[in-house]
C-alpha cells in the first residue's frame, strides 16, 4: 500500500468512528501523509455570545485536522501538547479551513502546525505535537 492510499485509508477509519467531528459538522476534505484538510461551515450554534465563532470550536477544527494528519501513516498517535493563537475572528455563514501539515517527525513525536482561514483571512494558527502510541488504525496485509 502506498502512502496516499494508506492515509486516505486511515482517515476513512477514523472518520467512521469519529462522532465528535460530525456533530460539530466538520467536513473532511483532503488527507496525505502528514497532512489534512478539514472545513467547517460556521452556523448559529456555533457562536458566542459575541456573535463570533467560539474558540473552542475554532480549536477543535484545528485537533481534528491535526489528528488525521499525524495519524495518516496508520500509527495510532495522540496529541501531547497543542496552542492555539486567534488572530480574526469567524462568524455565522463563514467557511472555515483548517489545513494541517506535518513540520518534523522525530520516532514516536511529531510537530504539526494547522492554520486555520476564512477565505484570505487567517483565523487561528495552532501548533499540536503528537505521541505514537501502540496500535494501529487498521490491519494491514504484509507484502
Amino acid at each position: 500500500m502506498d502512502a496516499e492510499a494508506r492515509a486516505a485509508r486511515a482517515a476513512e477509519t477514523m472518520w467512521a468512528a469519529d462522532e465528535a467531528s460530525r456533530w460539530f459538522g466538520f467536513e473532511l476534505i483532503a488527507v496525505g501523509e502528514g497532512r489534512a484538510e478539514v472545513a467547517l461551515d460556521v452556523a448559529a450554534h456555533h457562536c458566542n455570545g459575541h456573535g463570533t465563532c467560539h474558540g473552542g470550536v475554532t480549536f477543535a477544527l484545528a485537533d481534528t485536522a491535526f489528528a488525521f494528519a499525524c495519524n495518516s501513516r496508520n500509527q495510532a498517535t495522540v496529541a501531547q501538547h497543542c496552542m492555539v493563537s486567534f488572530t480574526a475572528p469567524g462568524r455565522a455563514g463563514d467557511r472555515l479551513m483548517a489545513v494541517a501539515r506535518e513540520v518534523s517527525l522525530q520516532g514516536k513525536n511529531g510537530i504539526y502546525d494547522v492554520t486555520v482561514t476564512n477565505g484570505e483571512t487567517v483565523v487561528a494558527q495552532f501548533r499540536g505535537l503528537s505521541r505514537a502510541i501502540r496500535g494501529t488504525l487498521f490491519e494491514e496485509e504484509e507484502t
